[in-house]
């Protein structure tokens, strides 16, 4: 077994259907069949169940997965170690961000890092908050940069504090709101919490919900075009100053969106991690 049957093998695990992990890796199905069978000769174990829909994995498989992920985590780590002892800035960095922030923020962080660490290659995932954290706890990122911790253990440092808004195109009565329209997009169930306490906390009725959408965008853009209202984290609102926004207060405190750098104590022994947390340290790129 090599780096690319680990590979084949995660991937399978991970789609659970043979025609969609090979196509992520860019192999005929065909081919990924016959590696896998010869696998299941050279070791002389089933590795795969099949059903009608995709595939299982056996118990034989299952620890032949886990081994591949160990392995390839080895390989990275190896990688990284190599790569760190000239004492150059160099390397693989691996993040994991969330999408608001990857949406918002991070295209420039990065570019300025980059012209500054020229070296340094960059593997990008971003998501919700919470599978960041699942993310830097199966040590599939170096770093995590997350709109809230949840229950983090790690060490973090605060990038930022923001306002949540509610916006609308007109100017409205905050008392009317149980009345009017409200868009409602998906996001981390922190933000979703905040708001619903805000809401518990002053009204007695329901919200009017009358649109549900995936992204963040297509609720700002349906707000501008006076289709109801919205509760919005200052971070999307940039470029967008015509909007009417009531800032969040519960009991005379204003509520925030925090924005943190989470990591693993032993990351730090990678010099590309280092920087990158210096990097952010500094006020003029965050």
């Amino acid at each position: 077994m090599d780096e690319k049957d680990w590979r084949i093998l995660q991937m399978v695990y991970e789609e659970r259907n043979i025609t969609k992990a090979a196509e992520q890796l860019y192999i005929s199905q065909p081919s990924l069949t016959y590696r896998i069978q010869q696998l299941e000769q050279e070791l002389g174990v089933k590795i795969l169940s099949r059903r009608k829909r995709g595939v299982d994995f056996t118990v034989e498989g299952e620890y032949l997965v886990q081994y591949a992920i160990s392995m390839l985590h080895r390989l990275n780590e190896l990688k990284d170690y190599l790569a760190n002892l000239n004492g150059k800035i160099k390397g693989t960095l691996r993040l994991g961000v969330s999408q608001t922030y990857a949406r918002y923020k991070l295209p420039v962080i990065l570019s300025e890092f980059l012209s500054e660490y020229p070296e340094v290659d960059i593997k990008l995932k971003s998501g919700f908050s919470y599978e960041v954290i699942q993310m830097i706890n199966k040590e599939e990122t170096n770093i995590g940069i997350v709109r809230d911790t949840y229950d983090w253990k790690g060490p973090k440092i605060l990038l930022d504090k923001e306002k949540i808004y509610i916006v609308s195109k007109e100017e409205i009565e905050l008392s009317d709101l149980p009345n009017l329209r409200r868009i409602h997009y998906n996001t981390d169930l922190s933000l979703k919490n905040v708001i619903d306490t805000w809401w518990k906390g002053t009204f007695e009725a329901p919200p009017k919900i009358t649109m549900e959408v995936d992204l963040i965008d297509t609720c700002r853009e349906m707000v501008e075009n006076g289709l109801g209202y919205a509760f919005l984290p200052e971070i999307c609102l940039k470029g967008y100053e015509h909007l009417k926004k009531y800032e969040l207060t519960l009991e005379g405190q204003q509520l925030v969106r925090n924005t943190w750098l989470i990591f693993n104590e032993h990351s730090l022994d990678l010099s590309v991690v280092k920087a990158f947390i210096k990097f952010m340290k500094n006020d003029d790129c965050i």
